[in-house]
């Protein structure tokens, strides 16, 4: 691969390794039992999406170390996007999302009538945690099977607790928060542990310590990925929110229904007077919100100036990000700066 990013042909390889593969181990569930298929099939779904922005992460932190190109590095790499498809799974069962990716979610795809049909809800969520715990274990399968020599992969397990740890602290925060007064200093550290340290930062240093960073790089990549992974999910909200649902493959009214603590939604909360707070609690107070409620709540937001507000924020992050690239070589500084730019200018 050649000393710039190209998304298009660097997500085909990690698309590539994927489906092999994903596609051996559905094989091999569906020899322990046919009946299996339908959970076996979700593997495939949940992992064969995503423009792969972790393992192109990862992949420039080991460039940026100064490494070649190499397959079994993006092997590698690629084991960080079914971490991203276990997340996505959990997410989904705990805010009971329909879809993603224009499709139905996991607990959705596997709603299948059991014995009792009181148990139809229940059995697609089981069986949708046990395909996020799989993929979980998959991904560290996958890292450790890359053909990475074993020297270079023991520098970088511990990132792997640390990544895990952070990542549960941040859907564990968000449980916590919801329902809770917005606070946008509370939306911002759900934000960071949530998604800007897996998305972005913990992706880099793992690639940096297989590659064998210096404590320079390691900052710089920190100093980065911390700001832009909260660009990141800001931009994520906004879309879930304002955005085409047939761009963004998910239903708007996620974040209604679930109440989720963004910090769009904490923007609103500090800018409203007083009519407009009761008209805000009353949508967030909604059992099933519809299109029309949608339509209310995206308003009042604008009324207040909140998307403008997350828009700055999200200005001021990918500034602080790329400037944090002055220590990084310049051919992964370059794909790092486009990295920015593609991972936070998605439109609504």
């Amino acid at each position: 691969m050649p000393d710039r990013h190209d998304a298009r042909a660097f997500k085909a390889r990690v698309d590539d390794v994927l489906e092999e593969f994903i596609g051996r181990e559905r094989d091999q569930l569906l020899d322990i039992d046919p009946r299996l298929g339908p959970v076996a099939d979700q593997l495939v779904v949940a992992s064969g999406h995503g423009k792969r922005l972790r393992a192109a992460f990862c992949y420039w932190g080991w460039r940026a170390a100064g490494q070649p190109d190499s397959d079994a590095f993006v092997r590698a790499a690629a084991a960080l996007e079914l971490v991203h498809a276990a997340a996505s799974v959990h997410d989904d069962i705990i805010d009971d999302s329909p879809l993603r990716h224009g499709l139905p979610t996991a607990h959705a795809a596997l709603r299948a009538r059991p014995h009792r049909a009181s148990e139809f809800e229940q059995t697609g969520k089981a069986l949708a945690m046990l395909v996020g715990d799989l993929l979980m274990a998959l991904a560290g399968q996958l890292f450790v099977t890359s053909g990475l020599p074993v020297a270079y992969l023991s520098r970088a397990r511990p990132l792997w607790a640390v990544l895990a740890r952070e990542l549960i602290a941040g859907e564990c925060l968000e449980i916590l928060c919801t329902g809770a007064v917005p606070d946008v200093a509370e939306s911002l550290k759900v934000v960071r542990y949530k998604t800007a340290k897996y998305t972005v930062e913990q992706p880099l240093l793992i690639g940096g310590a297989l590659g064998g960073a210096d404590d320079r790089l390691r900052k710089a990549f920190s100093a980065y990925g911390l700001p832009l992974g909260e660009a990141f999910q800001l931009r994520d909200d906004l879309l879930g929110l304002f955005g085409d649902r047939a761009r963004t493959g998910k239903a708007n009214l996620d974040d209604l229904r679930a109440h989720r603590p963004t910090a769009l939604l904490a923007e609103t909360w500090r800018a409203v007077d007083h009519p407009q707070r009761e008209r805000l609690t009353r949508l967030l107070d909604l059992g099933e919100p519809d299109d029309t409620d949608l339509g209310e709540l995206r308003d009042l937001m604008t009324q207040v100036g909140a998307p403008a507000r997350i828009e700055q924020m999200i200005t001021a992050r990918v500034e602080e990000a790329t400037h944090a690239l002055a220590d990084v070589p310049a051919p992964a500084a370059h794909a790092l700066t486009e990295l920015a730019h593609a991972a936070t200018t998605r439109r609504y």
